[in-house]
């Protein structure tokens, strides 16, 4: 099987969309003649035109609000915030707006979205350019949460996605565009609410997000060698949430590690401890233990910047402070 970057598959996915569904369209800053920020958009234009290619002033406001309207009103679009700091300006429509309008109208309105841009903390980036505020999202009812982790996630959801009613928000980590990895030719999609185990093991389960897979795969491969087995469980999707694949897994190891890039406090792996609890408590053996960043802005240096983030050193210590138990 032939082998994409994450970067090449969002590309890829979206193209194929437009070509089958005309009522696609894609508006951000810079994702016209340019190309987007990350080339996500690079060749659209001369493809599908400015009709379909909408470059926006900088008003995150302001053009995602005129994508709810076209959405509402029949039209799906694309919006590309760049980074999902920038979120944090069009929230106010997202959770307001784009997330109710089909409750408060009874069901009479649809709004077919997709919101998407990047995320992730790394050096030279600084506090405007590397939150990860899904879980914030994921806590308002009406959003779907997409966050993917591998180049056949990124393409498969970002279809499924636009070819859903609701909207749906996708947080993809630009420190994994380069990854590469198998992508089939034919045509698939990847269901919401799949999990994916990436790597099956019997001594403890970690859950893991995007970027944060890659660290575990790391740790992971570390711990084999010294006999330490362990199970790799990756959501894909927060809303909606596989929490069978989740219980399942946990069953079975009796320990659960949970590696995210996004902040501790209410956060997603306070959510994973609190399913567990609820619905698998007398399976465990030890404690959830969670592995997060450090709850600070995110700092510009590279040295700085390593040290907030999880590592592979710090989720092995996580691991073996639970098999402690």
């Amino acid at each position: 099987m032939r082998e994409l970057r994450c970067i090449d598959a969002v590309r890829e996915a979206m193209a194929e969309e437009m070509r089958r569904d005309e009522s696609i369209f894609v508006l951000g800053e810079g994702i016209g003649p340019r190309g987007g920020n990350f080339t996500e958009t690079a060749g659209f234009y001369d493809e599908f035109g400015a009709k379909r290619l909408i470059d926006t002033p900088i008003s995150e406001l302001g053009f995602t609000g005129l994508a709810i309207g076209a959405a509402a009103t029949g039209l799906h679009p694309i919006v590309d915030l760049m980074f999902w700091d920038f979120g944090y300006e069009a929230s106010g429509q997202l959770i307001n707006q784009a997330a109710r309008l089909h409750w408060m109208s009874n069901g009479q309105v649809k709004v077919p979205l997709v919101v998407r841009a990047v995320v992730g903390i790394g050096p030279g980036n600084g506090p405007h350019h590397s939150a990860s505020p899904y879980p914030i999202y994921a806590h308002m009812p009406g959003l779907k949460i997409v966050v993917p982790s591998v180049p056949y996630d990124f393409k498969g959801l970002l279809k499924t996605a636009l070819r859903d009613k609701n909207p749906v928000l996708v947080f993809e980590n630009m420190y994994i565009y380069n990854l590469r990895g198998p992508v089939p030719e034919e045509e698939y999609t990847v269901p919401f609410g799949q999990a994916r185990v990436h790597r099956e093991g019997k001594d403890v389960t970690i859950v893991a997000l995007s970027r944060m897979v890659h660290v575990s795969m790391q740790a992971a491969e570390e711990l084999e060698k010294e006999g330490i087995s362990v199970e790799i469980v990756d959501p894909r999707t927060l809303v909606p949430l596989d929490k069978g694949t989740i219980l399942s897994s946990v069953r079975k190891t009796g320990r659960l590690v949970v590696v995210d890039e996004a902040y501790a406090p209410f956060g997603v792996g306070a959510e994973m401890a609190a399913l567990v609890a609820d619905e698998a408590f007398y399976y465990l053996d030890a404690p959830v233990k969670r592995v997060h960043p450090l709850s600070v802005p995110a700092p510009y240096a590279p040295l700085l910047a390593e040290a907030v983030l999880p590592s592979a050193e710090k989720v092995i210590a996580a691991v073996k402070d639970v098999l402690k138990e």
